[in-house]
């Protein structure tokens, strides 16, 4: 296995060459776009200096955000050097851990050529899967990360890969988004619908400076009267409103349930919620229409 130079990458950020000493950060279950994003310019900044030396990235990080954050960067990393997430379901002192192995796969994946133009990718428990797709699906399961969409990407057995298929979105160097003049990214709020859901989350958001909120909707998106009117007229004070949902897989249609063309809400597809909210920050890092953004959820 050929890895000239791993670079490998902390949940904070720091990008470290293997001949140094490898510090990783203090460990958090969470992670903000305000660490994500120095992290996205140091791949970029670390690819191009180190152009010849270090054939990918590695980043180690906790499972409970990794698909939001494997999202973000693929999105926002200009790079056609793998980015590979890793993480683990069950601790180094669990009988049969499975971080090590994973470890190993990534860094086996990260150094493959077939790896660089897919995307960010995340290896877990012998699967690689992209950035869009991904969805953690089980608290404590080994196999809780899926792509229900658009399937695996590929497999890796012991440091030995196969891929089955690209990536079909727009991603790193062919994404739109430049976050390298970015101090602080658009706040954008997620609340779920429920039986009988009241208006005032909705309110609150608007009245909190919110830039944007995701529904986490009822079946294909949908929620009740006094939702959908408070949702309405944030839209009307210029507040973007995205329809997702909160079953685990599907897609949210526009003008399905509800009629977003009226309304100036936009459908969000493929993403869930979580996603939703990473793409709807980084769109309003511009001025930009609901008719644009929606644009910008069929595309990405």
């Amino acid at each position: 296995m050929r890895f000239r130079r791993p670079c490998w990458a902390t949940a904070a950020g720091r990008c470290i060459r293997e001949a140094d000493r490898f510090r990783p950060a203090k460990y958090r279950f969470w992670i903000s776009h305000r660490r994500l994003q120095p992290a996205a310019r140091r791949f970029r900044d670390v690819a191009l200096r180190l152009h010849s030396d270090v054939d990918g990235f590695v980043v180690t990080h906790g499972t409970d955000t990794m698909e939001e954050s494997a999202y973000f960067l693929n999105l926002a990393v200009k790079t056609t050097k793998p980015v590979v997430l890793v993480g683990s379901m069950r601790p180094s002192t669990a009988v049969s851990a499975d971080g090590p192995l994973n470890l190993y796969n990534a860094v086996a994946v990260a150094s493959d050529p077939s790896a660089s133009g897919r995307g960010v990718l995340v290896v877990m428990n012998d699967q690689i899967h992209a950035a869009h797709s991904l969805i953690k699906t089980s608290t404590t399961d080994v196999d809780t990360f899926m792509s229900p969409f658009r399937g695996i990407v590929g497999g890796s057995n012991y440091g030995k890969n196969e891929f089955y298929n690209v990536p079909s979105w727009p991603h790193t160097t062919r994404s739109e988004f430049d976050i390298s003049n970015v101090s602080t990214m658009p706040r954008v709020d997620i609340l779920m619908a429920y039986a009988d859901m009241p208006p005032d989350l909705i309110n609150a958001a608007v009245a909190d400076g919110a830039k944007g909120i995701v529904i986490a909707g009822v079946g294909n998106g949908n929620m009740n009267k006094v939702a959908v009117d408070a949702a309405e007229a944030a839209a009307k004070k210029g507040v973007i409103v995205v329809r997702a949902s909160r079953v685990p897989t599907g897609i949210v249609g526009r003008n399905v349930e509800l009629n977003d063309d009226d309304l100036g809400f936009v459908a969000s597809k493929e993403l869930n919620p979580q996603k939703s909210r990473i793409l709807l920050s980084l769109a309003l890092l511009n001025q930009r229409s609901p008719q644009d953004v929606q644009k910008l959820f069929d595309t990405y």
